[in-house]
């Protein structure tokens, strides 16, 4: 009995050690096993802010649901009508402005609305590049862990839904645009895109023809043309004020969240001001003022000669500016919240404050004060001239007469 009970107790205390052990190999595998699992997350977290070809994704998913889809060789066939209708838009808008236009008729290109966003993909993954070096090292800096790690990849993974989001709500949206790579290092000369789904499927809403419509936007984008190809200082001016706002932005970046937070809830109930400004520090806040003001002379600009150059150009101009702008103001609830939310909604602003500025001028001192807008930075309007041409006439022209 003796002999068996000291066997029994030598062999209760074998297994204690042995699970002992067990659980120590167990941890140090387990330990192991997140370090490997952290670095990869982290490689992976560390690899961008966004997956862009997933943003493409999603958003062309959504555009193939939206009805006036057109395939291909329609798309294709509409080329001829585009051509035309540059023929006659560059000869009259040189003569209005003044203005040799050379080589635009040769960078037109009609797209459908996956086109236009494959377009815009460059531009976004541009602009983040500038960005996500800094921001990667707050979100995930070397050895971050595997928490950190996961935390920043399930915020790429919002982001580029998000991203996917505004590329399929604006893809069904955008008639036209003036494609000019702000902050690449070669200065090349930008490129007139027509989407064309988006063109047909707005002038069968506004019941007007294709034919003018198609006209009376070519006007409008190859006015932006003018503006940048014929003032070479405007490119860099605006790509240098971009610079300092991104740059200003992700020295800010660490206290952004609750306020974003919360700035978002204050633009859903709406509110004074816009929540984008709630977040910028002075410095940011002067810029993105400078830059605004500069996007509402654009903008407004463009109408202006739009319709001013239309007059003669297009048929029917009157009736398709007073749909179109009518169609503007004349948004769903659903729709002005989500372009308060991305901010959007200032460009909505950027074409109405300058169009007005833009008539004012004229009022004020004709056509040759409308070309002094362009002679160079100093000649901008400000913030505070663009509901006071008034203002800006003192002080560039010195009158008010």
């Amino acid at each position: 009995m003796a002999a068996r009970r000291s066997g029994a107790e030598r062999s209760t205390g074998r297994p204690s050690r042995g699970l002992w052990q067990a659980g120590f190999f167990v941890g140090a595998a387990l330990g192991a096993a997140v370090t490997v699992l952290g670095r990869r997350a982290e490689d992976q977290a560390r690899a961008g802010l966004v997956d862009w070809p997933a943003v493409a994704r999603l958003a062309e998913t959504r555009l193939r649901r939206a009805p006036g889809r057109l395939d291909g060789p329609e798309i294709v066939a509409t080329e001829p009508a585009y051509a035309a209708a540059m023929a006659r838009v560059v000869p009259a808008l040189e003569e209005a402005l003044g203005t040799p236009l050379p080589g635009i008729v040769d960078r037109v290109a009609v797209v459908d609305r996956a086109g236009w966003v494959e377009a815009n993909l460059v531009t976004f993954a541009e602009l983040f590049g500038k960005l996500e070096g800094e921001l990667l090292d707050q979100l995930v800096p070397q050895g971050a862990g595997l928490l950190k790690a996961t935390m920043a990849l399930a915020n790429r993974w919002v982001t580029t839904r998000q991203f996917g989001f505004l590329l399929g709500f604006m893809g069904q949206r955008v008639l036209g645009q003036y494609d000019l790579a702000l902050l690449s290092a070669e200065a090349e000369p930008g490129q007139l895109l027509f989407v064309e789904e988006n063109i047909r499927a707005t002038a069968v809403s506004l019941g007007v023809d294709v034919a003018p419509f198609r006209t009376w936007i070519a006007l409008h984008e190859t006015t932006h043309a003018f503006e940048f190809e014929a003032h070479p200082w405007l490119r860099p001016y605006l790509a240098e004020r971009l610079e300092r706002q991104l740059g200003a932005f992700t020295r800010s970046t660490s206290s952004l969240g609750g306020d974003a937070a919360r700035a978002v809830g204050r633009a859903l109930r709406g509110g004074d001001g816009h929540w984008l400004e709630r977040l910028m520090s002075d410095e940011q806040r002067v810029l993105f003022r400078e830059t605004q003001a500069v996007m509402s002379l654009l903008e407004g600009f463009g109408d202006h000669v739009m319709d001013a150059v239309g007059r003669d150009l297009v048929p029917g101009v009157e009736t398709i500016s007073a749909r179109f702008h009518a169609r503007r103001a004349s948004r769903t609830p659903m729709e002005r919240a989500i372009l308060r939310v991305t901010g959007l909604d200032l460009k909505m602003e950027q074409y109405a404050r300058g169009e007005r500025f833009v008539a004012g001028i004229e009022r004020i001192g004709g056509p040759r004060a409308l070309r002094r807008l362009w002679d160079g930075p100093e000649t901008l309007p400000r913030d505070d001239e663009l509901d006071h041409p008034e203002r800006w006439a003192r002080r560039v022209l010195g009158t008010v007469a």
